[in-house]
């Protein structure tokens, strides 16, 4: 066992270097850099990110120039354009910046981002407590709810009990998460009816004084409305999962034969089949909860306004701002591969059959 961790720990190396390889060289050729919107900026214009240069007097700009390889730098002092290819660090060759950027990142030195004048590593760790807020709990709401039901829809399979909840799982999963936040906003938010929870930040003002059993409700109230947009939206898929797993189980022989020796349908469900079944399950973990921390998250944060990782990941793809880019892509990568191992290790504590260091040592 601890033979395959340290395998699979040295494979985080060229994995991660891989993505961030792959990664770099794709951004640097997309339009749109921060040169660019640093020189938009002070031609009072603005450069989307497709690198198209817009606003007033955006039309009459000239062509673009054979001396410059940057739109909208006519006109500009070219000594100026070379001061801010070196404040970004464009001076030197992609090959250059690519290798510091790869001795940086062993050190975890993420750099500083273009436009916020601050550490990338600060940043992430002042937006990470909004996205694991609700990467955590919408994740774990999901599972407490979605497998007791998903086992009862298939103890009851085609009964009106199962019928019934998987209508209403179908029309869950059909409906965008954030219509539903949109519509827990418009009735408990200060929209058209009540006004009962938050509509901004993690915490309230004055969170700091104060007791610890206030802090602990102000928490709750404020994550109240967005963990259950975010569950409402993804309990479904679990549920339909967790049922589909279970009947296959029932199925099979080895349930059949436990019935002929007399066991009672309690002690067959929770003896036999669910270990079996939750297998399926607990691979679907670190996908539901990186998907649940990184990008689920992005237009709930919107919506409610969290300033948590999705929306720093989001302006900075947008404002072309490649430390933090980079950075987050990173720590992101890294929390995704170590998840994954613990993954592994709990398939082996629910069901010893498995053995990891057996597998890894097979031809």
């Amino acid at each position: 066992m601890l033979a395959y961790i340290a395998r699979r720990m040295l494979l985080i190396i060229p994995t991660v270097l891989g993505i961030l390889t792959l990664n770099f060289f794709i951004i640097q050729a997309a339009p749109g850099g921060p040169v660019e919107q640093m020189i938009a900026k002070i031609q009072g214009l603005d450069v989307g990110a497709t690198s198209r240069i817009t606003g007033p007097g955006a039309e009459h700009l000239p062509a673009q120039s054979s001396s410059s390889i940057y739109r909208g730098a006519q006109g500009l002092d070219p000594q100026l354009v070379q001061r801010i290819e070196r404040m970004y660090g464009f001076d030197r060759p992609v090959w250059e910046r690519y290798v510091t950027m790869l001795r940086s990142y062993l050190r975890f030195d993420l750099g500083e981002s273009f436009f916020r004048s601050a550490p990338v590593l600060t940043l992430i760790a002042e937006k990470i407590p909004v996205s694991l807020s609700l990467g955590l709990w919408s994740t774990l709401l999901i599972y407490v709810l979605s497998i007791p039901l998903g086992i009862a829809n298939a103890v009851r399979h085609g009964s009106r009990f199962d019928i019934w909840t998987s209508t209403v799982m179908i029309v869950g999963n059909a409906i965008p998460v954030f219509l539903f936040a949109i519509l827990l906003v418009v009735l408990f938010a200060g929209g058209s009816y009540y006004n009962w929870f938050p509509l901004r930040g993690l915490t309230s003002p004055g969170f700091a004084s104060m007791s610890l059993g206030q802090k602990i409700l102000d928490y709750f109230w404020h994550l109240a409305l967005p963990v259950t947009a975010m569950v409402i939206g993804g309990f479904a898929t679990l549920t339909m999962l967790t049922k589909n797993s279970f009947l296959d189980e029932i199925g099979k022989q080895y349930v059949t034969t436990a019935r002929a020796k007399g066991l009672t349908e309690s002690a067959i469900l929770y003896g036999h089949v669910f270990r079996n079944a939750m297998l399926l399950i607990i691979a679907g973990f670190p996908a539901a909860f990186i998907s649940m921390f990184f990008t689920g998250s992005l237009l709930i944060e919107v919506i409610f306004s969290l300033d948590g990782l999705g929306l720093l990941g989001f302006e900075a793809t947008i404002s072309r701002d490649y430390p933090v880019m980079f950075g987050s892509l990173y720590i992101f990568t890294l929390i995704g591969l170590v998840t994954k191992i613990l993954s592994d290790i709990t398939y082996m504590l629910v069901d010893p059959r498995i053995d990891l260091g057996a597998r890894g040592n097979q031809p």
